[in-house]
């Protein structure tokens, strides 16, 4: 597999990274912090735990475990975060950490055996673990983005619009557009 394939992976994570953004934007403040029941996770925990995650998994990750000794994951579902900069800041640092270490693969480094919990991944598969990781996380953010938001704004095709979208995106023609780039 070529490095060139990462940017296929690399605009994915844009993506997702686009919908936890689009759903912050909708929410108010107060619906960062809300949490189900005492075993549920808010918005901010579960973003201060992709921070986390992302910090450990990607900063030296073609040299070091992605297990970082310095990484304190239970204190990652703590209410660490307490506003929206703050929530902001730990997404951004994360995400940079990511692209970073993606923008850093070359055809040099590109079969280097990365680590993670001491298993041997290519960088693919090392990123490919990440991405699913990120999706099912930040589904959760923007599935409760969307319960606690009446005016919610679709991020995908909304409900009844299948018809229209398919309609607009065949009249395009055979490779009307990459996937991320139609919903929005």
């Amino acid at each position: 597999m070529p490095v060139s394939d990462l940017e296929t992976v690399k605009k994915q994570f844009e993506y997702y990274k686009s919908l936890g953004e689009k759903t912050f934007a909708q929410l108010k403040d107060e619906d960062l912090f809300y949490e189900h029941n005492e075993h549920s996770n808010s918005i901010a925990v579960t973003v201060n735990h992709l921070s986390g995650n992302m910090l450990s998994r990607w900063t030296n990750f073609l040299t070091t475990d992605g297990e970082k000794e310095w990484r304190n994951r239970d204190r990652e579902f703590e209410s660490i975060i307490k506003d929206r900069e703050q929530l902001l800041e730990a997404w951004n640092k994360g995400w940079d950490c990511v692209f970073t270490a993606l923008d850093s693969v070359n055809e040099a480094n590109y079969d280097t055996t990365v680590y993670i919990r001491n298993q041997a991944h290519s960088i693919m598969d090392a990123a490919l673990r990440q991405l699913a990781h990120y999706a099912y996380h930040i589904g959760q953010i923007v599935y409760v983005g969307r319960m606690l938001t009446e005016d919610w704004s679709s991020l995908s095709i909304p409900k009844g619009g299948s018809a229209g979208f398919n309609q607009t995106k065949f009249s395009k023609g055979k490779h009307g557009g990459h996937f991320t780039d139609d919903i929005k």
